[in-house]
């Protein structure tokens, strides 16, 4: 009976101290012996979670930008290397005097004029403006080229400079992230133990609940095949997905690119109502659209929930909509 006693004295304290770390306040002896439900603490941890989640589709923003960036820093420097080469080549045919005479000037005509034989004067003259000519024309190749290249590394530069402002924004950012998460899942741990809670199976059911051969029903039944998976943060597979990175990989698999942003997918769809919506369509949620899944017919949605969890089936209703898009 000892045991016993002290063993339900542990638990009551670990429950304690879950709905402290959960910010719920006990008050009053009958309080004081209350077990908190499942849906008690994962409340919490949804609110909690409501306020991280936009942190993460920003993080996801700006690292869909920075990928880009450096896409084009790439395309830029195969465009500079071949450049850079034409003009240490047209700056090696025209140095020495051609190149003083741009610098300084041509010599002016009276110099022309008194120097050498005054018998060969035509001649002098004809040779001094096909030499200049020659100069000119090829001095003006090597500025245009100089020209192009300053202006195309000028933007390489910009291009470096956001990319690096970016690094360090998104260092900081997913270093909050982190904290955060590890905050949410030590209580989540408080409240269960170590064990894999799950408020419900992954999957009620049939998926998709509705199945369409066109490119919606394939994506939706693509969501299906992917339940299971991890949910991790800024992830768009193979292994593990969040909410964004699961529509992406979704429609992907039937050739339609979505950006790994929900604001984007939200931007990016055709609206419609709830009563036109088909297999594939999303579901936005939440006034800033910080949360995406995929319709499977049924008034059913696949999506990936938040750390700790898994891509899963729910009801429609699972939170507030905001609206609903169809890609493609």
């Amino acid at each position: 009976m000892k045991r016993n006693g002290a063993r339900r004295a542990g638990l009551l304290r670990i429950l304690v101290c879950a709905l402290a770390a959960a910010g719920l306040v006990i008050t009053g002896p009958v309080a004081a012996h209350a077990t908190p439900s499942p849906s008690t603490v994962e409340g919490q941890i949804d609110e909690e979670w409501n306020k991280l989640e936009p942190v993460i589709e920003d993080y996801n923003a700006n690292h869909t930008k920075l990928t880009k960036l450096r896409k084009q820093q790439k395309q830029l420097a195969k465009t500079l290397t071949p450049l850079q080469l034409q003009v240490d080549v047209a700056m090696a045919q025209v140095r020495g005097l051609a190149v003083d005479a741009y610098m300084q000037g041509p010599p002016g005509n009276l110099n022309a004029l008194l120097s050498g034989d005054p018998d060969g004067l035509v001649e002098k003259l004809t040779l001094l403006d096909q030499l200049a000519q020659n100069q000119e024309a090829s001095i003006s190749n090597v500025a245009k080229l100089r020209d192009k290249y300053a202006a195309d590394k000028a933007k390489v530069d910009q291009l470096e400079s956001e990319i690096s402002a970016r690094d360090t924004d998104l260092g900081t950012k997913k270093t909050a992230i982190e904290k955060e998460i590890t905050k949410l899942q030590k209580l989540r741990i408080q409240a269960y133990g170590d064990a894999n809670i799950d408020d419900g199976p992954l999957r009620t059911g049939p998926c998709p609940v509705t199945y369409t051969n066109d490119k919606g029903g394939r994506a939706a039944q693509k969501a299906c095949d992917l339940i299971g998976k991890p949910y991790v943060f800024g992830s768009e597979g193979p292994g593990s997905y969040d909410c964004s990175g699961l529509t992406k990989e979704a429609w992907a698999a039937v050739g339609v690119h979505l950006e790994h942003y929900t604001k984007d997918q939200w931007g990016s769809g055709t609206a419609v109502s709830r009563s036109e919506l088909k297999p594939g369509d999303l579901v936005f949620y939440y006034s800033d659209v910080h949360h995406v899944a995929i319709y499977i017919g049924g008034g059913q949605v696949v999506h990936a929930p938040h750390t700790g969890d898994h891509v899963r089936m729910a009801t429609i209703d699972r939170g507030p909509i905001a609206g609903y898009r169809r890609p493609g």
